[in-house]
């Protein structure tokens, strides 16, 4: 198992400064925001691509995951979704994934992380948006196929898929050649279920891990590491016990004011524990 960090707590940073910071924090990887201000992947030009590259080399760290899930560049973290009634703005969604797949293959990497959906519009029943999200998925598979990158669905509280059950579920309606999950423990432990209990459950789909800590109340709000009411410790034993030798990416996307700071804190808390 390898550490990341994400630099969507580092939107107030140059996406060059915010990896050679999460470098120098000691993580063995960087998730890139594939959203502005770093690396928006409908504007991405050729030497902005060669750019993150040499970047990621100086400092000497890999790309934990490339995060297409949030869309600031357009209106916000889950508008447009996969699911919106109104067939233009949704296709703005699909567009960018497809746009997101071509410049995670550019960069060699073998999969993104997704939203679930979408939230479920006023008006429209669960089915309605399921039908309408696993459609744009099999508009999005033949390019995933095309460019060998896999769309990690990331489940998510109050939106289309929250909970584990649910992601199940959208397994069998899509191509697991090309869909995969990216397990986020805080999202789980939000709609009530134990992160850990659910890792051996999704760990045939799971390329990926997000980690925050969360409120007691189980509340959404991304917490720093030990701040909260997770049991860490037993959600990280039971990623290691799965054989899992991939990244756990740290997502505190709430603290871009002491970004730098929260991604030392992170890590400090993890190597006290034993992990990293």
């Amino acid at each position: 198992m390898q550490l990341g960090f994400s630099t969507n707590a580092f939107r107030e940073y140059a996406l060059g400064e915010a990896i050679e910071t999460i470098a120098d924090a000691g993580y063995d990887g960087v998730e890139l925001l594939f959203d502005e201000p770093h690396l928006y992947p409908t504007t991405a030009t050729d030497a902005d691509l060669d750019g993150v590259q040499a970047e990621l080399a100086a400092a000497g760290v890999e790309i934990s995951n490339c995060n297409a899930f949030m869309l600031t560049a357009i209106e916000g973290f889950h508008h447009p979704s996969y699911v919106e009634p109104d067939d233009d703005y949704r296709q703005r969604r699909i567009d960018y994934t497809a746009d997101a797949l071509r410049v995670a293959a550019a960069i060699d990497q073998p999969y993104i992380s997704i939203e679930p959906g979408g939230p479920v519009p006023d008006g429209k029943s669960r089915e309605w948006a399921m039908d309408r999200f696993v459609a744009a998925i099999e508009e999005l598979t033949p390019v995933a196929r095309e460019t060998g990158v896999d769309l990690l669905v990331e489940p998510e509280p109050d939106l289309l898929i929250e909970t584990t059950d649910q992601f199940l579920a959208l397994v069998d309606r899509v191509d697991t050649d090309v869909v995969g999950c990216n397990f986020d423990a805080g999202h789980l432990f939000c709609v009530g279920e134990e992160p850990a209990a659910q890792i051996k459950k999704l760990s045939p789909y799971t390329q990926h891990y997000h980690l925050e800590d969360i409120p007691a109340d189980r509340r959404h709000e991304h917490t720093q590491l030990g701040d909260g009411a997770m049991d860490i410790d037993a959600f990280l034993n039971a990623v290691v016990a799965t054989d899992y030798d991939g990244y756990v990416t740290v997502e505190l996307y709430p603290y871009q004011e002491t970004a730098a700071e929260t991604a030392r804190e992170a890590i400090d808390y993890l190597r006290d524990h034993g992990w990293g």
